[in-house]
């Protein structure tokens, strides 16, 4: 007995020992971010007075009522949020039934379509925003040769939120597609055999075989690409910088340039605090919404 409890406290032992370094980054990136931020967002702490932050109790939570920028950020936010999840999970699916199709050099087409999603944001925008340059970019100049006029894209307040989602939904739906071709993998081919049967056409067996079947990724899919898409701070922020006149600005970027560059940690922690609250919401009653529908 004593010996195979010995043996059970050196298992327990090392698995502690293998959780360990997940534990400490766990607990520096998320768990102290969050307790910290929940402390500042009472405060005035400004970055350069560190020692000199004061308990203000909900002033910085009531200052958001007023703020305008602030506003037009979460405005923003959720544009780019109900345009980009929607357009994201139809490329995403509509790629995945092309790549589940046994065609010659399928291989390199799955390859193709999901090396976007293995290239930094960062590395992409830079990209796009040279090729969508209003004066030398390409597409300009390829808009140009079949007889359209230049657009000015990411310099319009009207077509910079809509160029940034068609290309953030562009370089992130090989990750859904993946995901999407795996569910597509698991379904049995005798139910599109029974329905070829029966007389079912291609709608037919996709509306009633396919979409059921992926239900529940599709319900991870909405949550964790919503989530994602609440998150935008990358584009806007390289391609745009929020402009023009804070078209683009996000929730993000905005809490970015308070806490950094105005250095007012404070009330950029009391909107972290309230955004990650709506996050919570948010993520609760897309939940709720699919198990009324499984309902």
């Amino acid at each position: 007995m004593e010996k195979k409890n010995l043996y059970k406290k050196s298992e327990v032992i090392t698995a502690y020992g293998f959780l360990l370094p997940a534990l400490i980054l766990v607990t520096l990136f998320v768990v102290l971010p969050i307790i910290l931020a929940f402390t500042y967002g009472f405060t005035d702490f400004y970055l350069l007075r560190p020692n000199q932050k004061h308990f203000v109790g909900f002033e910085n939570f009531v200052r958001m009522i007023s703020d305008d920028t602030l506003k037009k950020s979460f405005f923003n936010t959720l544009e780019f949020v109900f345009l980009v999840v929607p357009l994201q999970l139809v490329m995403a699916l509509s790629l995945a039934l092309i790549a589940n199709k046994k065609l010659k050099g399928i291989g390199f087409l799955r390859a193709s379509y999901f090396s976007p999603a293995v290239l930094s944001l960062v590395v992409i925008s830079i990209l796009w925003s040279v090729m969508l340059d209003p004066n030398n970019g390409l597409i300009n100049e390829m808009l140009g040769k079949i007889g359209f006029n230049p657009q000015p894209f990411l310099s319009s307040s009207k077509q910079a939120m809509p160029t940034i989602v068609f290309l953030s939904a562009w370089s992130c739906c090989g990750y859904q597609m993946m995901i999407f071709l795996a569910g597509l993998k698991n379904i049995d081919s005798q139910l599109y055999e029974a329905a070829t049967i029966d007389g079912a056409n291609a709608f037919d067996k996709f509306w009633h075989i396919t979409l059921p079947s992926l239900k529940p990724i599709v319900m991870f899919l909405v949550i964790t690409t919503t989530i994602q898409a609440f998150k935008l701070i990358v584009q806007p922020m390289v391609m745009t910088g929020g402009g023009p006149d804070n078209s683009t600005m996000t929730i993000l970027q905005y809490i970015y340039e308070y806490g950094y560059r105005h250095r007012n940690v404070g009330y950029a922690s009391a909107i972290s605090l309230v955004f990650t609250l709506f996050l919570v919401v948010v993520s609760i009653i897309i939940k709720k919404l699919f198990k009324e529908e499984e309902n």
